[in-house]
């Protein structure tokens, strides 16, 4: 079996640097996906319970920003472009499956359930950092924001710090 070919890393880092300047340009911010999160969230919200939406400062704020419509935001438009890029990019390089991938040690059940309860954390943790590692870390590590160096300084610290412990769940 031939290895996988994967892009060179720090040719990928040089691009996602590119992007971000560019982004950075034309709209006056860096990437981030959890704001594309927020506006599905605020969406839903509006058309279940609208008078909920009106009557809550959070979303009414976000409504006004955005015209009553959230899902017009360009991070929405950003996160849809990844997913289809990355589908289009696992499909062209032959390495598309849908297999769940899991240790011997665990269940397919417990990965998903994990999966599910870290994301749900890492939603949250995004929420409260007011974005999520791309928007936080890597945009504001563009611009050399103090912000942005030591949200990525945790998120690494904490990524081993975590890993140590939960290592044995994939060994």
């Amino acid at each position: 079996m031939k290895p996988e070919k994967y892009m060179n890393p720090y040719l990928a880092g040089f691009f996602l640097g590119l992007l971000l300047l560019v982004t950075i340009y034309i709209t006056g911010r860096g990437l981030g996906a959890s704001g594309a999160v927020k506006s599905a969230v605020i969406s839903i919200v509006e058309t279940v319970t609208p008078s909920h939406a009106e009557s809550q400062v959070f979303y009414k704020e976000y409504l006004k920003e955005h015209d009553n419509n959230p899902l017009k935001n360009w991070l929405v438009f950003e996160v849809i472009g990844v997913l289809i890029g990355a589908f289009i990019s696992g499909l062209v390089s032959n390495r598309l499956n849908f297999n769940l991938d899991h240790s011997p040690k665990i269940t397919a059940r417990i990965r998903i359930a994990s999966a599910v309860f870290g994301g749900l954390l890492f939603g949250f943790g995004a929420q409260l950092g007011r974005g999520c590692t791309s928007g936080a870390a890597l945009s504001g590590m563009a611009v050399l924001s103090t912000g942005g160096l030591i949200t990525m300084a945790a998120i690494f610290g904490g990524a081993y710090a975590f890993a140590y412990f939960f290592r044995k769940l994939w060994i």
